[in-house]
């Protein structure tokens, strides 16, 4: 008889998807952006970490990556940044298959969702991975080598008491631009118009970064409308996109 597949199976299987954070010592913790919660796997979402891990997730460490070697050809590279249940990604990706994603989420539930849809739409050129990202780009990320990175709806923490956690403040955005190669972009998406001004304000902190637009950018229509950023527009939300773009002249600080 066939063994029961449980989650418990899969993290023994893959103990790697136990940790989303590597702490430099036990009693260090920066802030964080993201606060993890439990929840229910389907069966479904169980058979696709079992069958398809291997093929298309990322493990932490602390070694840069090789594009090249990971997606098996020298296509640009664009990273998002929590994606959530991943259907816009899945999306994106199938209607860019000369593109390269890397999908970053902490959320298992998620990241368990979309390896489902990685089979669905029979993806190629999408890899995932289940980490914090501030740590997976700056251990994994070489400077000037990714073509953009996405951004949609990150979580605003509207409490004033709680914006310090917000993912995008500006030694990120720093960390994000170095990252970048010439003319590389970072696009974000927020329903929250609080949360969009700060961002404005971050991006413009940043030396190697521009905004071509001076504030809010056009619509994008690339973009797949998501069921979150649906729940938002039925109550009258407005969303806003910025782009930012690194200066084709620009040049890396030295650390």
């Amino acid at each position: 008889m066939e063994d029961q597949l449980t989650l418990d199976s899969i993290l023994d299987k893959h103990p790697a998807l136990r940790c989303v954070e590597h702490r430099k010592n036990a009693m260090y913790r920066e802030v964080k952006s993201y606060v993890l919660r439990g929840q229910q796997l389907k069966e479904s979402q169980l058979h696709a970490l079992d069958e398809l891990y291997d093929d298309y997730v990322i493990e932490y460490k602390q070694d840069k990556l090789d594009f090249a070697e990971v997606f098996g050809n020298s296509n640009p590279v664009v990273i998002e940044i929590g994606f959530g249940m991943g259907d816009s990604t899945a999306k994106i990706a199938a209607e860019n298959p000369d593109i390269n994603y890397l999908g970053i989420e902490v959320f298992l539930y998620g990241f368990s969702k979309l390896l489902s849809n990685i089979r669905n739409y029979n993806l190629k050129n999408l890899k995932i991975m289940r980490f914090d990202a501030v740590q997976v780009i700056s251990d994994m990320v070489n400077d000037s080598s990714v073509n953009g990175f996405h951004i949609f709806f990150p979580d605003p923490w509207p409490k004033k008491r709680h914006r310090n956690r917000r993912i995008i403040q500006v030694p990120f955005a720093q960390l994000l631009a170095s990252k970048l190669k010439q003319n590389g972009y970072i696009h974000s998406v927020t329903d929250w118009q609080e949360s969009a001004h700060s961002t404005l304000e971050v991006f413009s902190q940043i030396p190697l970064l521009t905004n071509p637009y001076g504030g809010l950018s056009p619509a994008s229509g690339w973009r797949p409308e998501t069921n979150f950023e649906r729940k938002g527009l039925d109550k009258n939300y407005k969303i806003s996109e910025i782009r930012v773009i690194r200066e084709p002249d620009a040049e890396v600080s030295p650390k």
